[in-house]
């Protein structure tokens, strides 16, 4: 006879699973105690990586029935929950989702389900990605800047490699300025990458060609 399992996982320590354990007795699941596996992990973390899923994989054998309430109790997307019911299908584990009508998603309909899911969470990926890099473009186009704001505004990038050009050290005047030496010599390497007639005329030491 089919032993039956339930995972049942909620996000953070203040919530409770309860819930999830009484739709699925409700939905004619007999679930023996010590078959009820319960875990509080982000849904962000691979159901390979969660340590109370992973126990239980190890629980089930060939013949055994695995429910959950959603689909997202089983992994973080589309593609990892594909993956786990891969896995468990080929220990010849069934896996019922009762979100989905309570198919067992190892099953003819069920595999067509999960790449019917599979395939839409793949468009909705490439639409976002489409969506970001046009936000990015057009904000470029309107001047917007990205990454992180420079450590030394332009007024005192000048002063800095004036400082060098009168012979201080980067140690001297990452000191005055308050930050860093690598940010000091970024500074100065970024001013040697400039082409001639950009470079600051006052600071023609740090500028000299040998």
């Amino acid at each position: 006879m089919s032993r039956v399992f339930a995972y049942c996982r909620v996000s953070t320590t203040d919530q409770v699973t309860q819930n999830q354990s009484m739709e699925i007795n409700a939905a004619g699941f007999t679930i023996e105690a010590r078959r009820l596996i319960e875990e509080s992990i982000s849904g962000s973390v691979a159901a390979k990586k969660r340590p109370g899923f992973m126990k239980l994989i190890d629980r089930m054998e060939p013949g055994d029935v695995l429910v959950v309430t959603k689909l997202d109790r089983l992994g973080r997307n589309a593609m990892d929950v594909r993956a786990t019911v891969e896995q468990l299908a080929s220990s010849g584990v069934r896996v019922h989702c009762l979100a989905l009508g309570g198919v067992d998603l190892t099953s003819p309909a069920g595999k067509m389900t999960m790449q019917v899911i599979a395939a839409v969470a793949e468009f909705e990926r490439d639409l976002l990605i489409e969506r970001t890099q046009s936000g990015i473009i057009r904000a470029k186009a309107a001047g917007k800047q990205f990454g992180r704001p420079p450590v030394l505004n332009a007024e005192e990038r000048v002063a800095a490699l004036e400082r060098l050009d009168a012979g201080a050290s980067i140690a001297e005047i990452a000191r005055e300025f308050k930050t860093t030496r690598q940010t000091i010599m970024r500074v100065k390497e970024a001013a040697l990458k400039l082409p001639l007639q950009q470079k600051e005329t006052p600071v023609l030491g740090v500028f000299r060609r040998d």
